[in-house]
C-alpha cells in the first residue's frame, strides 16, 4: 500500500510538473534577459605588445594580474611610470636578463628578441595601469 501511495505521489508530481505548452513559453518569455549593444561599440584591439608577450616565453614565469616566478605586469606597470627611460630599461632587461630588481631570482636573458619587440612589450606592460 506504502509503495502504491508513493509511485502515485511520485507520478502526481511529475504531471504536475510538466505543464502545458503554454506555461512552458511564458516561463521562457519571462526569463529571457535581453542584452543591447551600442551601435558604437568596436572590438577591442589587441596591443601589439601584447601579442608579442603570448608569441614569447614570458607567460612561462609572468601573469597580467598574479605573480607566478615573476611580479604581475599590473605589479610592474604601478612601479615604473610609462616614459621612454624607463621603456629603454627595461626592454635592456628583458634582453639581457636582470637580477635583484624584484627578487633573488634571476630573469633569463632573452637575447633572440629585438630591442624594438621588447620595447613595444615593455610599452604594453606599463600600459596597464
Amino acid at each position: 500500500m506504502k509503495k502504491t501511495l508513493l509511485i502515485l505521489s511520485c507520478f502526481a508530481l511529475f504531471m504536475a510538473s510538466c505543464g502545458g505548452e503554454s506555461d512552458k513559453k511564458t516561463a521562457t518569455e519571462d526569463t529571457t534577459v535581453k542584452v543591447s549593444v551600442p551601435e558604437s561599440a568596436e572590438p577591442a584591439v589587441e596591443h601589439p605588445g601584447e601579442a608579442l608577450v603570448k608569441k614569447s616565453d614570458c607567460l612561462g614565469c609572468h601573469n597580467k594580474t598574479q605573480k607566478v616566478i615573476g611580479p604581475a605586469y599590473v605589479n610592474v606597470a604601478k612601479r615604473y611610470e610609462l616614459n621612454d627611460e624607463n621603456v629603454n630599461t627595461l626592454a635592456k632587461h628583458i634582453i639581457e636578463g636582470s637580477k635583484g630588481v624584484w627578487g633573488d631570482l634571476p630573469m633569463t636573458p632573452h637575447a633572440d628578441l629585438s630591442e624594438s619587440d621588447a620595447k613595444e612589450m615593455v610599452r604594453y606592460i606599463l600600459s596597464l595601469k
